[in-house]
């Protein structure tokens, strides 16, 4: 079977987002006061094959532990699709 995910990966709450510091200067300066708070993270889509759904999740997961994350820094979720 084929499978779609869809993976965020975005910096711990804990730590320090210097770039999503930077890009919320920048909205304010350019007249979007309103927002307070930004986070960068990143977005990463894959297709891959499977026998089922649960030997999909488990691979997507182990993708994401060992090569798509730094596990100090960043947190990750993803959502697994049948793809089309």
């Amino acid at each position: 079977m084929k499978f779609s995910a869809a993976i965020d990966v975005m910096p711990q709450k804990a730590l320090l987002d210097p770039q999503g510091k930077a890009v919320c200067q920048s909205l304010q300066k350019i007249g979007h006061e309103s927002v307070s708070a930004v986070r960068m993270g990143k977005h990463i889509q894959l297709e891959l094959d499977a026998e089922n759904e649960e030997a999909a999740k488990k691979t997507v997961d182990e993708i994401c532990r060992k090569v798509l994350i730094n596990p100090i820094m960043e947190n990750y979720s993803f959502v697994l699709k049948k793809a089309e």
